[in-house]
């Protein structure tokens, strides 16, 4: 029994438009499959993009996509005609076709007239030069049906700076009769000028930018300069310790080595000593005892006339070695290793100064945020108890009831660092605030309020305000103290800045909204605490004053 495939009719790979098979075979969104070039010559004809077979009308012209199965069928076919293969353009949606060639042989076009509104092939467009010689020739365009009119058919050449849009001459006489229309050249000229301040603008964004690469660059660059610095530095720190800590070890357990052994040579010179005292006391016992058995009364008197009394010995029981030895030695290299330490941490802490010193900024007091108590200078560097209340509008920014002020300048982002002097004062509250804190009523200070501060109560009584109060001890009575924000990495530091010492650290905080630099210089009821806090200006390294917010 034998079975046949049908071969599939040549009718479903011809062209429903020029009835040939297909040539170059494009399918459109509806599903329908054409010659690419009898397609195209259908839409310009028409002056719409449509399906020559279902009339299905497409507002924008639609992507040509080639219908590979149809294309190599068609091939197939065309072989066994014995026909020659036909040449495959790409077909894409930018081959536009000359509108004077006909449809058996359609051409590419080289060149489209802008005034003409139409396509021409190598072969046409020098036809039409030849006659047209001031007629506008561009590279191939498409739809070029939209820069015709679609009412009145004619050459979009006016701009309407009314509507924004290209118009015809006839459209002036009708809907853009009272409109202001220029000619597209002329608006061309203007946007081309637009074009070019636009260019010049992105050539300084982009120079502005690279620049800035650059600048990070450098600033990576210096960064690592910076890390390796500090990273030798701190490698030369733990090895000054490390060194003074073994040498000192080492010396500690001679020392003690050598008090045992003078110990050991003491102590052995005394055990002589005494053996060499109970042997001649042992000589001694030996006479008495043979003198105690003696029979001759007479010469038992003779020999001891004062039997009761002891030979006369060195006295023993003041005597003692003391075993506690080593403790005061590992004492004594513990202080020397502490007093080295401190040293370190003094050095460390002077460089770190001088690194945060870079982040200096320039603060002012915000008047609408004081106490109606409070008095502010001039300049808005000084705030101090004013003994007496004015009379200032109880605005929302206002605090009423602690004597507080804030800063004027916020803190966003970035490092910040300023210093405020405290001299003579024996009560005051420094640190930051967040700029919702609420300024009425009791003020509490703690991370959980929205405050990270600091403060001195009875003139040597130093808290850390944090979630539960911290005492701090001082070795010193800071005269000016040291604040360093890092926004970023949510840390609030305070520095003892003429001891070149760290006083306390918050950190580990998360920075959500903008913060404002928090001075409290406590009230002068008992006379001894009138002094201002005073924002000092900072000297750098290199001896200049900083005068600008870092953000």
């Amino acid at each position: 029994m034998s079975s046949s495939t049908p071969l599939l009719s040549e009718e479903l790979f011809q062209c429903s438009v020029c009835l040939d098979v297909f040539t170059q075979p494009v399918s459109l969104p509806c599903g329908h499959t054409f010659c690419q070039s009898c397609v195209l010559t259908q839409w310009m004809a028409s002056g719409a993009s449509h399906c020559p077979k279902c009339s299905t009308v497409f507002q924008e012209k639609p992507e040509l996509c080639e219908n590979s199965f149809a294309r190599e069928m068609a091939e197939q076919i065309r072989k066994q005609r014995g026909q020659t293969p036909m040449v495959q353009l790409p077909v894409i949606s930018d081959n536009i076709l000359c509108d004077m060639c006909t449809k058996e042989k359609p051409s590419l076009a080289v060149k489209s007239c802008l005034v003409c509104v139409a396509s021409y092939c190598a072969d046409h467009v020098t036809s039409h030069t030849s006659r047209f010689i001031k007629h506008m020739l561009v590279p191939p365009q498409r739809r070029m049906d939209k820069r015709i009119c679609r009412i009145h058919e004619r050459p979009l050449e006016l701009y309407c700076r009314y509507d924004q849009t290209c118009v015809c001459v006839l459209c002036t006489n009708t809907e853009h009769k009272t409109h202001h229309t220029i000619p597209v050249e002329r608006e061309w000229e203007d946007r081309k000028i637009q074009l070019q301040k636009t260019q010049t603008d992105l050539k300084r964004m982009i120079k502005e930018r690279r620049k800035k690469v650059e600048e990070l660059k450098d600033s990576i660059k210096l960064s690592k300069e910076n890390t390796d610095g500090e990273m030798a530095f701190s490698l030369e720190v733990f090895t000054t310790l490390l060194q003074f800590i073994e040498r000192s070890q080492n010396e500690l357990i001679q020392n003690m080595k050598q008090k045992q052994k003078t110990a050991e040579t003491k102590v052995g010179k005394l055990i002589k000593e005494l053996e060499m005292e109970i042997s001649k006391l042992h000589t001694k016992h030996s006479e008495l005892e043979k003198l105690s058995c003696s029979e001759d009364h007479l010469q038992l008197i003779q020999s001891f006339p004062n039997p009761g009394v002891v030979p006369q010995c060195k006295s023993w029981s003041q005597i003692s070695v003391h075993t506690s030895q080593g403790l005061g030695l590992l004492r004594e290299t513990l202080t020397a290793t502490e007093e080295l330490m401190a040293m370190q941490i003094h050095t460390v802490t002077q460089r770190e100064l001088e690194a945060i010193s870079q982040y200096s900024v320039d603060l002012t007091l915000d008047p609408d945020t004081a106490n109606p108590w409070l008095m502010l200078s001039e300049d808005r560097k000084c705030v101090s108890d004013g003994n007496m209340e004015r009379s200032f509008p109880n605005n929302a920014e206002r605090f009423d009831t602690a004597p507080c002020v804030l800063s004027k300048e916020p803190f966003s982002k970035g490092r910040s660092y300023w210093e405020v002097s405290v001299f003579s004062k024996t009560a005051w509250d420094l640190g930051v605030a967040k700029r919702s804190v609420n300024r009425k009523g009791v003020v509490t200070l703690s991370p959980d309020d929205g405050y990270w501060a600091v403060c001195l109560r009875r003139g040597n009584e130093y808290r850390a305000c944090d979630h539960e109060s911290v005492l701090l001890s001082l070795r010193t009575r800071p005269q000016k103290i040291g604040i360093f924000v890092d926004f970023e990495e949510g840390q609030v530091s305070f520095y003892d800045k003429n001891a070149s010492a760290h006083i306390y650290s918050f950190s580990g905080h998360c920075f959500t909204e903008n913060l404002l630099a928090y001075f409290n210089p406590d009230m002068n009821d008992t006379e001894n605490n009138k002094g201002p806090l005073v924002i000092q200006p900072i000297k750098l390294v290199n001896g200049a004053t900083s005068d600008i917010i870092t953000i």
